[in-house]
């Protein structure tokens, strides 16, 4: 799947532009198919696809987050700009009711959270503050019992150092968070983040701690492009004006532009798809620079390069690539969206193709979070979009075709083979999983489609979920269960890959 996303702002009431949609050498002839999409609202995807944010699985603690938090940012941005519909109500406040509920099944008997609950040793310190903060803002919308909320701080500040930082407690899969030396700045900083996202004083002795500790640290981080941005969001909410101007100066001089978009590339990224750790980063200096007093040079149209770089990395369902992104993100774009908009909307959009495709679309107040789409038939094919108007839209080519899998390095290697047990006449899938340069990866998903006629034997599964990481050259095994005799067995695919770096698999 492909998505071309377009955000078009009318400058003098009229703008266009080309898209082209274009194959790749190795497809599968006759998968293609393209769909054109258009939206008078930011977060409009977003808003119609709760459920639907990521294509992958939810499961652990951190997983459930993204039933939960997403609704909060968009129920926020939709209040603000009056657009709120009961339907959308509903279905949000079911979700976050949902979401409540399971999370709760994660939480450990001293208040703290983690993946799976008291199967671990220890709750986890991030987790723990994701899911305080966002319990917290969820607060207006459902009811949380605040007992939550002050026994999960009160766990974090058990954990303060006599420096002020906050050590990392129990497993960690989320290694974007991670840093070798910088761990424990990065997550304290993000602790500090959510407890001032919960309007706690800067004054609160762990929060007065917290921040002395990072000021500390700052000048050892600035090589590390995540760490400096999620400071700068930091700062900005402690109000610390100094400190934000001169992390985001820095990190203007290290931002990347292309075609009016603006974003920031982590150091060592493959280059590989989508990389998750550059939407987060990105996102947090949005967060920055909307989160605190306009600073010159660092305005509205300055902001809006960083959107056009976001909403280009969307998902046709208004999600990422994962968890975190996808969250950072929203949050980012509600807030973006909220002080942007205008309800004097009337836009017009065509969509015309070199194949003689004329199609019109109108954008206004009362369809503005209707979702227009229309099939598209020339695959490939040159495509122009144009807008004229008062407002900006968002609009999403999407192209979905297969491909047969590529043959260059991969941070995973799986070699699937069958073995029969005689005595149970059962055949084993072993797979050789890790080969990435990493000592430890993030949280891995193991995605295997059964072959037709077999069950997995779920028993086996248990020493594959329950390791905390996948170390290198790891051999897990699983055990397929003939269910029913089935002529002909066509093969079934088996893929890995890192939750939390799509594009590492």
């Amino acid at each position: 799947m492909v998505s071309h996303n377009v955000h078009l702002c009318p400058p003098d009431g009229v703008t266009e532009k080309n898209v082209s949609l274009l194959m790749p050498e190795l497809f599968v002839a006759g998968s293609a198919r393209a769909t054109f999409s258009v939206l008078g609202d930011l977060m409009g995807r977003a808003a119609q696809n709760l459920d639907k944010l990521l294509a992958m699985p939810y499961g652990c603690g951190e997983q459930n987050m993204l039933l939960f938090a997403p609704n909060i940012f968009i129920l926020n941005y939709l209040k603000s700009t009056g657009q709120l519909t009961q339907s959308i109500l509903d279905k949000a406040t079911h979700f976050l009711e949902s979401g409540y509920q399971r999370e709760l099944t994660y939480k450990h008997d001293d208040g703290s959270y983690s993946a799976f609950g008291k199967a671990d040793s220890s709750g986890n310190t991030w987790l723990t503050s994701f899911v305080m903060k966002s319990f917290g803002g969820a607060q207006p919308y459902i009811y949380v019992q605040p007992e939550h909320i002050t026994e999960a701080w009160r766990w974090l500040s058990k954990h303060q150092r006599p420096d002020g930082c906050i050590r990392s407690v129990g497993k960690l899969f989320h290694n974007g968070m991670k840093g070798g030396v910088s761990d424990d700045v990065s997550l304290t900083a993000y602790i500090t983040a959510a407890m001032l996202e919960l309007d706690a004083n800067v004054t609160n002795p762990v929060v007065h701690n917290s921040l002395s500790c990072l000021k500390a640290a700052v000048a050892g981080q600035l090589d590390n492009l995540y760490t400096t941005a999620l400071l700068s969001y930091t700062f900005t909410l402690a109000g610390d004006e100094e400190m934000r101007s001169k992390l985001i100066t820095l990190l203007h001089e290290k931002s990347n532009t292309h075609g009016g978009t603006r974003h920031w590339k982590r150091a060592g990224a493959s280059g590989k798809g989508l990389d998750s750790l550059e939407v987060e980063m990105t996102s947090y200096v949005l967060l920055a620079l909307l989160s605190g007093p306009s600073m010159p040079g660092f305005d509205l149209e300055y902001s809006s390069g960083i959107v056009r770089w976001l909403t280009q990395q969307q998902n046709p369902f208004g999600g990422f690539s994962s968890t975190q992104d996808t969250v950072v993100a929203l949050q980012a774009l509600a807030k973006y969206g909220a002080a942007t908009y205008s309800s004097e909307v009337g836009t017009t959009v065509t969509l015309t193709s070199l194949g003689g495709l004329n199609k019109e679309f109108t954008v206004n107040q009362d369809n503005r979070l209707l979702y227009q789409e229309e099939k598209l038939s020339e695959v490939p094919g040159e495509y122009t979009i144009r807008a004229e108007g008062q407002n900006c839209v968002l609009t999403q080519i999407s192209m979905f075709y297969n491909i047969p899998p590529p043959a260059d390095f991969s941070a995973f290697n799986i070699s699937a083979n069958t073995m029969a047990k005689c005595n149970i006449s059962r055949p084993q899938l072993i797979l050789f999983v890790y080969q990435g340069r990493r000592e430890e990866t993030n949280m891995v998903i193991v995605n295997i489609k059964l072959l037709s006629g077999y069950v997995l034997d779920k028993s086996s599964l248990t020493l594959v979920s329950w390791r905390a990481a996948v170390l290198p050259h790891g051999i897990y095994s699983v055990t397929l269960e003939e269910d029913q005799p089935v002529r002909n067995l066509k093969p079934a695919v088996v893929k890995v890959y890192d939750y939390y770096q799509t594009s590492k698999n």
